[in-house]
């Protein structure tokens, strides 16, 4: 009994995680020099060809759109009329790992006696209200990052250049790409390129 017991606390908290979170943390680093007397103006966002036409490209700039704008930004009536231009960038990186791996899991012997040494597998029936495992199934955990440059667009050099990192068991949502590229310009115009914490809630 209180082996399951312990094994429900911790699906209840590994879903809690993935599923029902109202806020995220990143760590944002800043880099460049934005001048002490240069007030934001307007702003444009810049596609490298290969982001022409792109159907993600155009979600990362919705995205990122409310972030650029609370730090004083407004959008350009067209990219050749900007005070600056925006380039966007995003990363992710998928990582499995057992539960197993873990010492504490592992060497309590909570899972040996009945599942060996097999994976930690999804959601089915047979234990409680549906959680199962199954053998040599692994978790995926995300690396995310989101990145924010910003060029002068007379002179084209980067004036600022921000970015938000996190990691967890979702993938880049919407909701997680607006509240991470929210986390990247909170420093705005602040700069430090050594990584601070920055909590930010997730759209609803």
């Amino acid at each position: 009994m209180r082996r399951q017991l312990v094994m429900a606390f911790g699906l209840a908290a590994l879903l809690a995680t993935g599923g029902c979170a109202t806020q995220i943390s990143s760590d944002v680093s800043t880099f460049g020099s934005w001048p002490a007397d240069r007030q934001p103006d307007t702003y444009a966002f810049e596609r490298l060809p290969s982001q022409q036409d792109q159907p993600d490209q155009q979600r990362m700039e919705d995205a990122a759109r409310g972030a650029i704008e609370s730090a004083g930004f407004k959008p350009a009536a067209d990219a050749q009329s900007a005070d600056v231009v925006v380039l966007l960038g995003t990363r992710l990186v998928a990582n499995h790992f057992s539960p197993f791996d873990d010492p504490i899991w592992w060497s309590s012997g909570l899972y040996r006696p009945r599942f060996g040494r097999a994976g930690f597998g999804g959601i089915g029936g047979g234990f409680g209200s549906g959680f199962t495992f199954g053998p040599d199934d692994t978790l995926r955990r995300y690396v995310r990052e989101v990145s924010v440059l910003i060029r002068d667009r007379k002179s084209g050099r980067v004036v600022y250049e921000t970015r938000a990192s996190s990691d967890g068991v979702s993938p880049l949502t919407p909701a997680l790409m607006t509240a991470m590229f929210q986390a990247a310009m909170t420093p705005f115009p602040g700069t430090g390129d050594k990584a601070r914490s920055v909590t930010t809630p997730l759209p609803n």
